[in-house]
């Protein structure tokens, strides 16, 4: 019972971790695009904050969580 909920707990804190990945970008403001239109989108900023060399603890987290989750019950 305790590793199943340990292993929730675990998923949970690992999806949180990414949260505030994703949440700790910078805000935009208007700004001239290359095109010459105002966007809101973020310069110079993609989509590089969803990487594998930045959230690896979190993904390690959820994979244990997920262990935890699936084979709790053997233990």
């Amino acid at each position: 019972m305790w590793s199943i909920l340990t292993g929730a707990i675990l998923a949970i804190a690992g999806l949180l971790y990414l949260l505030r990945e994703a949440l700790r970008r910078r805000l935009s403001h208007p700004h001239q695009s290359e095109q010459g239109g105002k966007t809101l989108e973020p310069e110079g900023q993609g989509l590089h904050f969803l990487g594998l060399s930045r959230n690896w603890p979190g993904f390690v987290i959820i994979a244990v969580g997920i262990l935890l989750l699936a084979f709790g019950g053997l233990f």
